[in-house]
């Protein structure tokens, strides 16, 4: 089976420091779908790797006493061995450095000056330097920088600037003619409303203010600005020439089927990068995915907010599959997600230990101790069985839908749904009672055969997301048909073969006991940070005033009590049933670029599916609780009316993240 090519790439990581967990979900999410397409038969060709040039890089090797290319070289290796961790199955790791990439973009600059789309001028503007950036007045968003939001200066240099203007045209009747070029949709609207249609402004693509870049060949106080660098990675690597003689590789890959990036460099994806491959005269990639954040809590990851998570320390803590279950399954499709630890533990305990691993762990437990672990053959059938047969059968086609619109979480959940369905299939019939009748032998042996063939099914379908997860079962079961044809029928377990000895796939995990060793970690690694102090400047806590209670308490409130409460609209981006509360719903709610989980007890009025794309008002001060385990981080407001609850929503369509007074 051979559906042709699929060339997908990553971003490559900026090397001026350790990739937080956010960082590494991009990674995984790009893994988990090459993964699957090479399941699926096709040709697989997936990059990644690290961009190396820049301002920033060469401040931050001076602070540490180093050379730039000693210090990317260290971070270089830090990605590389963190991308390993995680289990990725990259074909090519690139770096910017490489004297083959750095000749090419030689070659690109200037073949692209020659044909007078590059021209010397001078910038003058706000630069930003950790996003290597210059913004005009109008651009910066409360005086700062309005991709990051840090501090901005005022620079002016001589530059090589490209004419952006000229492709313009072009660019936006291919957005017009290809919809699926720029997605998700949400993040196209942004491309064009905001950047194109106000009128592209010629980029500056040359700096002399640094010199830790490749060097322009006929203007020598010049190095190629970032853009251009980094952005040809995806073409240079994989054989494109500047003279035309293209490598085999390069005709057989290009064009990329997926540029998988985060959001925050979209621009420089959709825009920049598409006009820089009109003026080469090669086509453009097929689909730029915008992909949202992961955050921890309420807010993006920081080491200024202390609450920077790394992908090798939650590895520490819970393993790799359970860390590439939780940044897949968490991460809506076009909002952002959020990660803490409460939530890893009760995501591995509801879906990986009790869905999952128990699953296997009975249904192999049960062929070992009624038939001496040999696979019956499915001779007794019951009309109970075609539920399970039929969704068995049609799950691959789901999840096959699913990833075709990169929908990952989504895929994963249909895999969990047969899973849960599995379950449930063991309530129903009821093995251990059909073990104590003789006479039921064969019905017990085509239960735990139909049990068997739909883990197996299932394992198949999860190897792209939990590799080492996968590969544990198919040992567990015995199988080796686990290729995307074995799961056409459901015949794929081998009747008179035994299966293999079961084995706890994840433990659960004592909540309380996880937590208490997290903070004690965490404490000891601030305690470490932290800069040493003399006594004489450790300040002696003053002792708190309290306040005397004078009012008498008649039920009312001042306007400043009322004015500490904060009210927001949002949107309800995700709805589910609590695992362990009939009453409870897990609400993810998106205010702005912010994603809150708030537990509410409307289970009973509103059906999770009916919630989705709903605009409420939420309390979005109020303390985080825990609401039969899960955390809880707000209140949803809603009217009740006898039997009847309505969730109170506003008149007019506001933006979500709006605040109310």
């Amino acid at each position: 089976m051979d559906k042709g090519k699929y060339y997908l790439t990553t971003a490559i990581a900026y090397t001026s420091g350790k990739p937080h967990i956010g960082n590494t979900y991009e990674i995984v999410l790009a893994d988990s779908i090459v993964r699957f397409k090479k399941l699926n038969g096709y040709d697989v060709y997936f990059q990644t790797g690290t961009d190396e040039h820049g301002e920033k890089i060469q401040i931050k090797a001076e602070e540490a006493g180093k050379t730039p290319q000693q210090f990317v070289d260290e971070v270089a290796g830090e990605i590389k061995r963190i991308w390993d961790l995680m289990n990725t199955s990259y074909d090519n790791f690139v770096r910017t450095t490489d004297p083959m990439h750095e000749k090419k973009i030689q070659q690109i600059f200037k073949r692209l000056y020659d044909q007078g789309d590059i021209y010397k001028g001078y910038y003058e503007g706000w630069y930003c330097t950790p996003d290597e950036a210059f913004f005009t007045e109008s651009q910066l968003v409360d005086g700062k920088c309005p991709d990051c939001g840090r501090e901005v200066h005022m620079a002016r240099e001589e530059a090589y600037f490209f004419k952006m203007s000229k492709y313009a045209d072009r660019l936006m009747k291919h957005i017009e003619d290809h919809p699926e070029f720029i997605q998700p949709e949400s993040r196209k609207n942004e491309m064009v409303n905001n950047f194109i249609k106000p009128g592209l402004q010629d980029l500056c693509v040359s700096r002399t203010s640094f010199n830790w870049g490749i060097p322009v060949t006929f203007d020598e106080k010049h190095v190629v600005y970032v853009w251009i660098d980094a952005l040809s990675n995806y073409i240079t690597f994989i054989g494109y020439d500047p003279e035309g003689n293209h490598s085999e590789l390069y005709k057989k890959y290009w064009p990329a089927d997926v540029h998988l990036i985060g959001k925050d460099i979209l621009r420089f994806h959709t825009i920049y990068w598409p006009i820089l491959l009109m003026a080469l005269g090669e086509e453009l990639p097929k689909q730029v995915f915008g992909h949202p954040w992961l955050m921890v809590g309420e807010g993006k990851m920081s080491k200024s907010k202390g609450n920077v998570i790394y992908a090798d320390d939650l590895v520490d803590l819970f393993g790799v599959d359970a860390i590439r279950y939780f940044v897949l399954h968490e991460m809506p499709f076009a909002s952002d997600g959020t990660l803490t630890y409460e939530l890893v533990i009760e995501r591995i305990n509801s879906d990986l230990a009790n869905i999952l691993g128990n699953l296997v762990n009975r249904t192999v437990t049960m062929t070992n101790k009624y038939f001496d672990g040999e696979i019956m053959a499915p001779s007794e059938h019951e009309p109970i069985d075609d539920e399970l047969i039929s969704l068995a059968l049609e799950t691959p086609l789901k999840v096959e839908k699913k990833m075709d619109e990169l929908r990952v979480s989504d895929a994963i959940d249909e895999i969990f749904t047969l899973l849960r369905r599995s379950n449930k299939y063991v309530d129903e019939t009821q093995p251990w009672v059909l073990g104590k009748d003789e006479s039921k032998k064969a019905r017990l042996g085509t239960v735990l055969y139909n049990l068997l063939e739909s883990i197996r099914i299932a394992a198949v379908l999860l190897e792209p997301f939990l590799p080492e997860t996968a590969q544990k079962i198919y040992k567990q079961i015995n199988t080796d048909k686990t290729d995307w044809d074995s799961l056409a029928q459901f015949n794929g377990m081998v009747p008179g073969q035994k299966v293999g000895t079961p084995e706890i796939l994840f433990a659960r995990i004592d909540a309380v006991k996880k937590m208490e060793e997290i903070n004690k970690i965490n404490e000891a690694k601030k305690a470490s940070e932290a800069p040493s102090q003399t006594p004489s400047e450790v300040k002696k806590e003053e002792p708190k005033e309290t306040k005397e209670e004078t009012a008498e308490d008649d039920g009312l409130i001042s306007i400043d009590d009322f004015a500490k409460i904060d009210l927001r609209v949002a949107e309800i981006v995700k709805a589910e049933k609590h695992p362990d509360a009939d009453k409870l719903l897990i609400l993810q709610l998106k205010l702005g670029d912010e994603v809150r989980q708030v537990v509410s007890g409307i289970a009973k009025y509103y059906e999770p599916q009916d919630l989705v794309g709903k605009k409420i008002v939420m309390v979005y001060n109020l303390k985080p609780v825990k609401l039969r385990g899960v955390d809880s981080n707000g209140m949803i407001l809603a009217a009740q009316k006898g039997k009847k609850l309505t969730l109170i929503s506003t008149l007019e369509d506001i933006p979500d993240g709006a605040k109310l007074s």
